[in-house]
């Protein structure tokens, strides 16, 4: 069969496709592509009416105000003090000790006592030197009727002066003799070297004392030392007499007063730090050897510099800082207070107070208390209650 001459059959080779939906094919191009136009558009609408809703709302619903103590920044003379941390120690105090060995026969004090200067302690066995004593008494009243005679004799030139010399030499050995034992007999009876408070006792009547045991201890407690370094910058400051104050842990809250009397001429080497002593006088004998001070020298007078509260400062790794309020004028008119965070080089801090070298003026509103809520630009009011003293006052004891 010859397929070009069949009827209904075209020519054309069975290859080649008819081309019948052209438009069909870009009509659905242009659907698709403007549903993804509209798409795109809505989102991106979306985006931003969302956006501007949410600042809107924002805008409508600022914050309150944040209560807040603020102070004043002020110029003012501060003390000029020095601190540092040392220990008291007893301008009289001593280990009471026996010069010889001997057996306690009498012990004639009681621990925790105050006694004075030559008051009897301890009484060791003294029984030979007391017969040694009589003996050399003895003989020295002996001594004394010879010499006698023998000076009668030869102003009358019928003895030898020899036998004057002799009868003395006797005398002299025999006086010798007594002062030796009466030293040796003081000796055993020991006494307090001065006024003073006894401590625990260390020995019991019988017990065979040997010479440097110690008996007890003897603390004069009238007046102490203090004690303490400071460092080779600030020792150019020190001088013998300044006013030396101390605080010990035992009576917080209470302060005690004194002077310097000695500053060590040497630097150590090892710490570049000098040794400073104060005497502290201590009527009540309620300070004792041993505790743990802090001092503080009372300098000259710097001049005035600005303070603030030391709790108006923000102290963080990034630097010093505190809350600056400022007022600002809103757009109906009204005028608010903010606040700013405005870093400042801070110096000493003293007495509840610190010293601003840098960044504020003398009149500045600060925030005194309340810090904790805010940010730069917050919105504050200032609190009627009064601010809490600063530093707490302990009671005194």
């Amino acid at each position: 069969m010859n397929i070009v001459t069949e009827p209904k059959i075209s020519g054309k080779p069975i290859t080649d496709k008819p081309h019948k939906r052209p438009v069909r094919l870009v009509r659905w191009f242009i659907v698709v592509g403007t549903l993804l136009a509209l798409l795109v558009g809505g989102l991106v609408w979306f985006n931003y009416f969302r956006g501007k809703m949410i600042a809107q709302f924002f805008a409508n619903n600022k914050p309150p105000p944040v209560s807040v103590n603020v102070a004043t920044a002020k110029s003012e003379t501060i003390p000029n003090l020095l601190t540092a941390v040392g220990d008291l120690a007893a301008v009289h105090q001593v280990n009471v000790t026996s010069d010889v060995n001997g057996r306690i026969t009498d012990i004639q004090f009681t621990a925790g006592a105050s006694v004075k200067a030559g008051t009897p302690l301890v009484q060791l066995f003294d029984g030979p030197e007391q017969g040694d004593l009589a003996n050399f008494k003895a003989q020295q009243r002996v001594a004394q009727i010879s010499l006698d005679r023998a000076k009668q004799l030869a102003e009358r030139q019928v003895g030898p002066q020899a036998t004057v010399d002799t009868a003395q030499a006797a005398f002299d050995q025999a006086s010798a003799g007594i002062a030796k034992t009466e030293a040796i007999i003081s000796q055993k009876l020991v006494r307090a070297p001065f006024d003073g408070e006894l401590g625990v006792r260390k020995v019991e009547v019988g017990q065979y004392l040997t010479a440097g045991t110690q008996i007890v201890s003897l603390t004069d407690l009238s007046a102490l030392y203090a004690n303490f370094t400071v460092t080779e910058k600030d020792s150019g400051q020190l001088k013998v007499g300044q006013i030396v104050r101390i605080a010990v842990d035992a009576y917080p809250g209470r302060t005690f007063e004194g002077k310097i009397t000695t500053i060590e001429p040497q630097i150590a080497i090892e710490t570049r730090n000098i040794r400073v002593q104060a005497t502290i006088q201590n009527p009540e004998k309620i300070l004792k050897p041993g505790m743990f001070v802090t001092t503080t020298v009372v300098l000259p007078n710097k001049p005035p510099v600005i303070t603030v509260p030391e709790t108006a400062v923000d102290y963080t790794l990034y630097g010093d800082s505190v809350y600056l309020l400022s007022e600002k004028k809103e757009e109906d008119g009204k005028t608010s207070l903010i606040v700013t965070r405005t870093f400042v080089q801070t110096g000493n801090r003293i007495e509840g107070r610190a010293e601003i070298l840098k960044g504020l003026k003398d009149g500045d509103r600060v925030v005194a208390l309340g810090q904790l809520k805010l940010q730069s630009g917050s919105a504050v009011t200032v609190s009627n209650e009064p601010v809490p003293p600063i530093p707490a006052k302990p009671p005194r004891y």
